[in-house]
């Protein structure tokens, strides 16, 4: 199996984790799966997981981020018809959720197929048509006809996990993922390789992974690791909105099929400047396509790492994901694989003064 039959079946296997925010278990059996050998594994109670390369010596710390969680609900609780009410965990857009299915987490940990419930056309009045909807207008439907048949026969109980029912599907001919969770999936799939490729290599700055959790809710388990690591320097592998098809050409800078996306700036974080121009000349250099951007929304793990002790240099290497947030997401193995080419040689060119001169 070449290098990217292998990353596509790692990706396949992290998005149809089941994995948001608090819940991060799934992804992370995954990524100790696929990162076995490469390092010593450490995990803590915020279920941040830690891969710590071998050979590290004491030189210049290298951060690589990624976070583990996805967007998902939860139960809040159930209904007299017994349809299930939910709450959003991280950031949806209302509008795209009626008529999805899902999957909702039972008390045995079964995952129970479910359908966001909408109103057929037949019963809907002007203002029914007209009226944007809400979450908390939202229900959840398992077929259930009452609150003790939800509680009682499917098992159903308030604070569990809810997820998109959306399997991972990969068009070779094209290059198109399709699938769920891509946020940030593909960026934990990005780690992991790049760690990989820099397997036996000598380098200048030692190399720790950390698989976040709970970025979409406030990039929680960023703060607690680079409290833990306190690096030198580090990369965000993210997944970033692409806007290819909905805005002006000339401002597009996060289209698919045209490289990963470094940001200069977002709502949460100025990344280092001098940081990121040296990532962008260097993949100039190289001849690795990127993009560049200025994001007037968002965020991301690097907000927590440049106010670190240390101020920590940070860049964030996006790879493009358009209708990212939704169940059903597009991306390509090119950018993918741009951000792991890319991430891999700046890791190779650090060294002490570089760093030090950030």
């Amino acid at each position: 199996m070449d290098n990217k039959d292998r990353n596509i079946s790692m990706i396949r296997d992290l998005v149809n984790a089941h994995a948001p925010s608090g819940f991060e278990d799934e992804v992370l059996e995954v990524v100790r799966e696929q990162a076995a050998g490469l390092g010593d594994f450490e995990e803590d109670h915020i279920r941040n997981l830690y891969i710590a390369r071998k050979g590290n010596s004491g030189k210049p710390l290298m951060m690589l981020d990624a976070h583990a969680d996805e967007v998902g609900f939860m139960v809040h609780s159930v209904r007299p018809n017994g349809t299930i009410r939910f709450t959003n965990i991280g950031g949806w857009n209302p509008g795209t959720l009626p008529s999805s299915r899902v999957l909702v987490r039972n008390a045995e940990g079964k995952y129970i197929p479910g359908i966001i419930a909408a109103k057929p056309i037949h019963f809907m009045s002007q203002a029914d048509r007209d009226r944007k909807p809400e979450i908390s207008d939202l229900s959840i439907d398992i077929g259930s006809t009452s609150k003790e048949e939800t509680e009682k026969v499917f098992k159903i109980r308030i604070g569990e996990p809810i997820v998109p029912d959306t399997p991972f599907t990969y068009d070779e001919e094209h290059d198109i993922m399709m699938g769920k969770a891509f946020d940030d999936c593909v960026g934990v799939a990005a780690l992991i390789e790049t760690m990989r490729r820099l397997e036996g290599e000598d380098l200048k700055v030692d190399v720790m992974g950390v698989v976040s959790a709970q970025e979409e809710v406030g990039s929680r388990g960023a703060k607690v690791a680079v409290s833990k690591v306190n690096p030198d320097i580090s990369i965000c592998f993210e997944a970033c909105p692409s806007d290819d098809t909905f805005t002006e050409p000339y401002a597009i800078q996060a289209a698919i099929k045209k490289g990963p996306m470094l940001r200069f700036m977002d709502r949460t974080v100025i990344c280092n400047p001098r940081f990121q121009r040296y990532a962008l000349d260097l993949a100039e250099k190289l001849g690795i396509p990127v993009q560049a951007s200025v994001r007037e929304g968002g965020g991301n793990n690097g907000a927590m790492i440049c106010v670190s002790e240390k101020g920590t240099p940070v860049i964030v290497v996006a790879i493009p994901v358009r209708y990212i947030h939704s169940h059903n997401c597009i991306a390509t193995y090119h950018d993918f694989n741009a951000a792991v080419e890319l991430a891999v040689a700046i890791v190779k060119e650090l060294d002490e003064e570089k760093v030090a001169g950030f």
